[in-house]
């Protein structure tokens, strides 16, 4: 049995060569997949360079998407694909599923049906420890994991992240399909499981799953990728820049409510990160403090 470790990709170098090393002894294949355009539609140039990650190109497998999904909304009344902001969620939620499933390409030419099939985001890194506990039991694993901003070891400790996910081969629908799967076990009573595709009784969690280690970037780059990302209609609706990020960070804090009610806007209230213990972080990252020491922050 092989594992596959398929993400995508942007320009994420720093914490893509984190995570090629922290899992590296555990995966036979990453896959990696970059499209030619943003989530808001913009077209961008391919910034994957395998030269950057020579010790890897014998594992990596590199997919690009070249077009755009084909059930974009644009506003056809108007010229140069005008899309109206009342779609740009929506269109960007398409665009990253077009792209997800894009990995689907090298998974069906590489994988047996009874390989692990797993799915992160970029900067959604697996703890691996547990995972041979449960991958004979299981149909569904979703990796229970803490919430990193900014820096490796600033903790937003309100709620956990439910960002990778593994599945056999024999039982992945899509990509897409397996990344709206509730993080949750459901009771053999609950009858909408049989026809809900996001609901499902034989879900493992593992608890202690990983990191999510989101924006561990400069504020320049924060503000640049908002702009082009899923959220992108919320984002330019607050009204920040690069100072209001600086700053936030200086603070250690978010204003961005997770909690939030769909319907409300989830910019605006503050929200403190704490301190996490260093030791507690992956091994790759603790042994190499001088490596990364812009992205940790450490005594002030």
């Amino acid at each position: 049995m092989k594992l596959f470790d398929c993400t995508l990709y942007y320009d994420e170098d720093l914490i893509l060569e984190a995570r090629l090393n922290i899992l590296n002894k555990y995966f036979d294949k990453f896959i990696i997949c970059e499209a030619k355009y943003t989530h808001s539609g913009e077209k961008k140039k391919l910034n994957f360079d395998i030269k950057n990650f020579p010790e890897f190109k014998n594992k990596i497998i590199y997919l690009t998407i070249e077009n755009e999904p084909k059930n974009i909304i644009y506003d056809t009344s108007k010229k140069d694909y005008f899309e109206d902001p009342k779609n740009w969620r929506s269109n960007a939620v398409k665009r990253i599923a077009h792209q997800r499933n894009g990995l689907l390409k090298a998974v069906d030419q590489l994988a047996d049906s009874n390989d692990f099939i797993f799915y992160s985001d970029n900067d959604e890194i697996p703890n691996m420890q547990n995972f041979d506990k449960l991958k004979e039991n299981a149909k569904i694993i979703l990796f229970e994991q803490k919430l990193f901003y900014y820096k490796f070891n600033l903790l937003c400790d309100r709620i956990f992240w439910y960002g990778t996910r593994a599945i056999k081969k024999k039982n992945l629908i899509d990509f897409e399909w397996l990344r709206q799967i509730k993080p949750k076990k459901y009771p053999f009573f609950r009858v909408d499981t049989l026809w809900k595709n996001n609901k499902y009784i034989n879900v493992k969690i593992i608890s202690d799953g990983g990191w999510h280690f989101t924006r561990i970037i400069t504020p320049e780059e924060i503000h640049k990728k908002e702009l082009i990302a899923e959220h992108h209609d919320e984002y330019k609706a607050s009204n920040k820049d690069v100072s209001v990020i600086r700053d936030l960070i200086k603070r250690r804090v978010i204003d961005h409510d997770h909690l939030a009610d769909k319907t409300d806007s989830k910019y605006g209230k503050e929200f403190k990160l704490k301190l996490y213990n260093l030791e507690k972080l992956p091994y790759y990252i603790k042994n190499n403090i001088n490596k990364y020491q812009n992205y940790l922050d450490l005594d002030r």
